[in-house]
């Protein structure tokens, strides 16, 4: 395990997932929210964007946590290990939720500079149908690369917390 993908729905624990892995491996740990936003949630260009996921890939080691479909191609091909975090929307609403209270107006360290934590009619629209229309095409791309990567899908904190216990039990 040297190059793994965190993905998964908006809410579904990926930062802090990734954090504990990062803690637990060594791994250097990239949040992509970081390098594809600009100040005031701004979109960085397709091109610009893909041009800064290439440069990330080079590094030999890397924990790169974020969804972002349009460059899963280019990152799946390079990582070893996937893991996707396939949480009930429910929970992941709720997340997002508990996000804003406790950020609001203020920025996380997995986020860009000048992106503050606010309400998004529109981000909580994406995370209520993330599982029916991204979740299933994220799914269709682990399935064609099974035999090919490492392939995790966990579905709840459990598990996720079993799989960070285990990993943690086969470094030490």
């Amino acid at each position: 395990m040297k190059r793994v993908c965190v993905v998964g729905c908006g809410g579904s624990g990926k930062s802090t997932f990734s954090q504990k892995l990062g803690e637990i491996t060594g791994l250097p740990v990239f949040y992509l929210d970081v390098h594809f936003w600009q100040a005031g949630w701004v979109e960085r260009k397709t091109d610009e964007w893909r041009s800064i996921i290439n440069e990330l890939l080079k590094e030999e080691q890397w924990i790169m946590d974020g969804s972002f479909n349009g460059t899963q191609d280019i990152r799946f091909a390079k990582a070893d290990t996937i893991i996707f975090l396939d949480l009930p929307r429910y929970r992941c609403m709720i997340n997002a939720m508990k996000r804003v209270i406790i950020y609001r107006n203020k920025r996380r360290i997995d986020m860009a500079e000048g992106c503050f934590e606010r309400f998004d009619f529109d981000f909580y629209k994406w995370i209520w149908s993330y599982k029916k229309k991204y979740g299933k095409i994220v799914k269709e791309r682990l399935r064609k690369l099974q035999y090919k990567k490492e392939i995790v899908i966990l579905k709840n904190y459990k598990e996720m917390d079993k799989y960070l216990e285990m990993i943690k039990e086969v470094l030490t």
